[in-house]
């Protein structure tokens, strides 16, 4: 790595590896560059997983795995291992609110992904930081954790439906949170339906339904959006690993999907890539054995390089 000053009519430039990284005018101002060299930031406002293997911990494992820069606000501390959720800790609301502000104003994310939000104290802390944001949001409604442990309050969920789904790019419900948010089952596709239609009302973008509660050989996650003929379905589909080690898979599908969106794909293309990505880190993780109930995927099996972007 090579730094080196040059100067021209009274203006200094500082220079490494051949790109202008500083400029110094006259007046000892120090002024930005026409292009900046800058990686893709990534927020993820999700609760702590002492595990290791879901909430921010798999959020910035994912982050990083597929080449862009993770920061954190985070909602939640919980005591967990494999086994279940042994005691949870919401965090003051201010205090979640100001790190969102902090990350917002100087990272200026791409992409924000929501998960465990806890109570509704910190729902509506989440929604006032997050107001005036013109970000994608990427929101996954945690509210059972694998082990089937609540992780959301029930006057949260009414702040979930009231404040941030109206703000969401996407939200990514699996079955039993599908249920719970549009307070319907959700077992044949006409009842999919008409529970995305429900939630449309409160003016989410679009919804993806994990079919990973499922039975069956193959997975079906189902994307609804809706156009000017009605609303619209596309599926996409994976193998079904026979493993229990699949904590965090929730999470990790969010932070991916965010990831992607962040690198500059469209939500469907962000969609299949995660879904990839999900699906090998569960396969190469299927027969390690970590704990001693369901265990990580493999958030590392294929880690790339951060990716850096020139920016004005």
């Amino acid at each position: 790595m090579r730094y080196a000053f040059f100067s021209s009519s009274g203006t200094s430039f500082l220079i490494h590896n051949c790109t202008i990284i500083m400029v110094i005018n006259d007046n000892n101002e120090v002024k930005s560059p026409e292009t900046t060299r800058v990686y893709r930031v990534t927020l993820s406002i999700a609760g702590s997983d002492s595990s290791g293997g879901a909430g921010i911990q798999a959020d910035l494992k994912t982050f990083s795995a597929l080449g862009v820069y993770g920061a954190t606000a985070i909602t939640a501390i919980t005591a967990q291992n494999t086994r279940g959720v042994h005691a949870q800790l919401a965090l003051p609301p201010q205090m979640v609110h100001d790190q969102i502000v902090a990350v917002v104003e100087d990272l200026h994310p791409a992409v924000i992904k929501i998960g465990m939000l806890a109570n509704a104290e910190v729902a509506n802390s989440v929604a006032d930081a997050l107001e005036q944001c013109d970000i994608p949001i990427i929101l996954d409604p945690v509210i059972v954790s694998t082990s089937g442990h609540r992780l959301l309050s029930v006057e949260a969920e009414e702040v979930v439906k009231s404040r941030l789904l109206p703000m969401a790019t996407l939200i990514t419900p699996n079955i039993p949170e599908m249920e719970a948010l549009a307070d319907m089952p959700v077992d044949t596709f006409a009842q999919k339906l008409r529970s995305a239609e429900h939630l449309f009302g409160y003016g989410v973008k679009a919804i993806l339904l994990k079919g990973g509660h499922e039975e069956g050989d193959t997975k079906c996650d189902i994307l609804f959006t809706q156009s000017a003929s009605g609303i619209e379905s596309h599926i996409f589909t994976s193998e079904a690993i026979a493993t229990r080690n699949t904590h965090g898979t929730g999470c990790t599908l969010s932070s991916a999907i965010a990831a992607y969106i962040a690198r500059g794909y469209d939500m469907v293309e962000a969609i299949g890539l995660a879904k990839e990505y999900v699906t090998e880190a569960i396969r190469h993780g299927a027969d390690i054995a970590i704990g001693h109930g369901f265990g990580p995927v493999n958030h590392g099996f294929n880690p790339q390089t951060m990716y850096i972007y020139e920016s004005k």
